[in-house]
């Protein structure tokens, strides 16, 4: 694609990184395939290749202009796009480029200046969510349903037994995460208890903090890269005494995983970025390599846009097929789910069109339970027909079956 930013951005790094991806797209199309809002609405200006040149546009012309917000907003950033480009179109970092230029320009709706910040005030701060969420269980039944099916019901916690230092073979650091601790807590604690079974010890860092995730991918850059610097000074004193960084949640996951490209630009902590993001694995990884047995299940896979398209990892299938669960066919597994970190409250009419969607995908070949890997896909997905859990919630209580029968 040829491009003529304006010189006052090209002249910048930011504006030398959206030219170099501007000019590696050959307008073939093959995202428009690929992209769930397209899908949906069937408009060229909500695909891949639309929202690229609006974002073209705005660079050359050095102008925000407000009627691209609500195209670049209904992305999902669920990346599926650049799995289908045969270019190497990096969209994610053009969006996220994109979002950036707008936000500094143009202010968004009220309503979502509102939301937004109530959300960035909210959930990276784990002790304050985690009081707001227990208020909101405990009222739950009483809540308007728009509201409840953003509420969790409280997870009776599992019991673990951890291994001790002088009897384990590895250790790890497992991140706790900020949603994930408090609404479903017990992903972390079947980790541990599968870890065990092979003699892997789990540790955890101290008042962790939020990855960035959330501000970064909402226009709010800057107040992203703080928080990864931040927690990349709690992880990095952890690295000499562990083997790994495992995220349970695959969102968290990828950012940490890209950190080196957020941080590309700041000489004294890309260092420790790249170090830190070659450390993180995601727990498919780190099972991927051990044996289960496990209680047979007819079990429906959704792998999250984070892991199959961000890491572009082959996800959990092959682990739960292997501990001998049944995985059964899934129709559309390319698309977003619609969760989309904070997608769902921000943008809800798109965002329940798409979840419908994906329950029936699921829903093809009537499994038993429906797994996933990321907290965000799991809330947003479940009250359908059939409940859907995180897999190493299902791995861990099949392989606990299996046990118990034996015994």
């Amino acid at each position: 694609m040829q491009t003529n930013l304006h010189p006052d951005i090209i002249a910048t790094d930011v504006g030398k990184e959206a030219d170099r991806i501007l000019r590696a797209c050959v307008h073939c199309g093959f995202c428009t395939a690929t992209c769930p809002t397209y899908q949906v609405l069937g408009d060229e200006l909500d695909g891949p290749r639309g929202r690229i040149y609006l974002i073209k546009e705005m660079l050359e012309s050095g102008e925000a202009d407000p009627s691209i917000r609500p195209h670049l907003d209904r992305c999902l950033t669920c990346r599926a796009c650049e799995t289908a480009c045969p270019s190497g179109v990096e969209y994610g970092a053009l969006i996220d480029i994109g979002r950036g230029f707008l936000q500094e320009r143009v202010d968004a709706p009220r309503r979502r200046r509102w939301l937004t910040m109530a959300l960035r005030t909210v959930v990276p701060r784990p002790r304050l969510f985690g009081l707001l969420l227990a208020v909101g269980q405990r009222v739950r039944r009483v809540l308007p349903n728009s509201i409840r099916a953003h509420v969790p019901p409280r997870q009776r916690l599992l019991p673990v037994t951890p291994v001790k230092s002088d009897s384990a073979t590895r250790r790890v650091l497992v991140l706790d995460g900020c949603v994930q601790r408090a609404a479903t807590p017990n992903v972390n604690r079947a980790l541990e208890n599968l870890l065990a079974m092979h003699d892997i010890e789990v540790v955890r860092a101290a008042g962790e903090g939020c990855c960035g995730a959330l501000d970064y991918h909402l226009g709010e850059h800057e107040p992203g890269r703080a928080r990864m610097r931040a927690l990349i000074d709690q992880l990095l004193p952890h690295l000499d005494d562990v083997d790994a960084i495992v995220s349970t949640a695959s969102g968290c996951g990828v950012t940490i995983k890209e950190y080196p490209a957020a941080l590309r630009h700041d000489a004294e902590y890309l260092p420790r970025a790249e170090r830190l993001a070659a450390a993180c694995v995601d727990a498919s990884e780190l099972l991927a390599p051990l044996t289960f047995a496990a209680a047979p299940l007819r079990v429906a896979c959704h792998t999250p846009c984070t892991l199959q398209h961000g890491q572009r990892l082959p996800g959990f299938e092959g682990i739960l097929q292997a501990a001998g669960l049944t995985v059964v066919r899934v129709d559309e597994s390319h698309l977003c789910c619609g969760s989309a970190g904070t997608y769902s409250i921000l943008e809800p009419e798109m965002s329940s069109a798409l979840r419908d969607r994906k329950r029936k995908a699921l829903d093809v070949d009537a499994p038993d339970v429906v797994a996933t890997a990321n907290v965000g896909c799991q809330l947003h997905l479940d009250g359908g027909r059939v409940q859907v859990r995180h897999w190493l919630e299902i791995l861990g209580e099949q392989v606990a079956q299996a046990e118990a029968l034996l015994d």
